[in-house]
């Protein structure tokens, strides 16, 4: 095997593994912070962050966590950053992106509803946990999505490419698709997340530029709190739940949103120039 691929394949196993370990690193060091805050011992403080009794000390590690990841990728290297794509005034795109993102909601978790995908008990209460914080919508809706997107797109996928040697793009795209879907840790989540990879590294692919992957998570991420807060009472719910039972009014919902989600990829692939890998 070529060198080069050995080493790209080495690099796309280090971007993950260094994002796992920035997490690991900066959430012990908080469980640190908070059994000698709080005065409680290591496991209990640790039991109690993981089960979403203390939203705000995860929602700030969780802003850490992105913060150092954004600043050592960048720095290092690991993500090239360039103001080259936003100097073309890309604005019709990321509004194009906009829409994919909104309109690619509702068929999703009607998608999801139907394969009978939920998230553990655990999960949902650590979700609920953090998205009932402010800080919550600073790590999830701002901080999360340019950290993931300069992991897994600006990192890892770019090394992928190189390892296919600009030939099958989509099996690379799947396969960062495929971390990306496994760094969740859960099925529901991580079904979800392989789904928006798959879209973000389509959108990477034809842009080079992880500017449009950015503003589509961001979007994703932040309906979602914003429907949380609104109808806390819905988290855990049906989708049927958002319409009032209404299954007439659900589907019309659906069928709007497939108006707006399909003509929002066609006119992506006619806007966005392929760029040669």
């Amino acid at each position: 095997m070529d060198k080069g691929v050995v080493r790209n394949i080495v690099d796309v196993c280090f971007y993950a593994a260094m994002f796992f370990l920035i997490q690991f690193v900066v959430h012990m060091i908080g469980v640190g912070v908070i059994t000698l805050v709080n005065h409680v011992d290591f496991n209990t403080a640790f039991s109690e962050l993981i089960a979403g009794k203390n939203g705000g000390a995860l929602a700030v590690i969780s802003v850490f966590c992105s913060l150092i990841t954004i600043v050592l990728y960048a720095k290092l290297k690991w993500c090239p950053v360039s103001r080259n794509y936003l100097a073309s005034r890309p604005w019709i795109v990321l509004i194009w992106v906009v829409f994919l993102s909104l309109g690619s909601i509702l068929p999703s978790e009607w998608l999801y509803e139907q394969m009978q995908i939920t998230m553990p008990e655990e999960y949902q209460e650590l979700f609920e946990g953090i998205m009932k914080e402010p800080w919550g919508y600073v790590a999830i809706g701002m901080l999360a999505p340019i950290a993931e997107e300069m992991v897994f797109r600006g990192a890892v996928l770019r090394s992928l490419f190189k390892v296919m040697d600009g030939k099958w793009h989509w099996a690379a795209i799947v396969c960062s698709a495929l971390i990306f879907g496994v760094v969740h840790g859960n099925v529901a989540q991580g079904v979800h997340a392989f789904v928006m990879g798959c879209l973000l590294g389509w959108l990477y692919y034809r842009t080079r530029s992880i500017v449009p992957g950015i503003v589509l998570h961001w979007v994703n991420n932040s309906v979602a709190y914003v429907l949380f807060n609104l109808m806390p009472e819905a988290s855990d719910g049906k989708l049927i739940d958002f319409f009032h039972g209404d299954e007439k009014l659900m589907l019309g919902g659906i069928a709007f949103s497939l108006c707006i989600l399909i003509p929002s990829i066609f006119q992506l692939a006619l806007r966005m120039k392929k760029v040669e890998i």
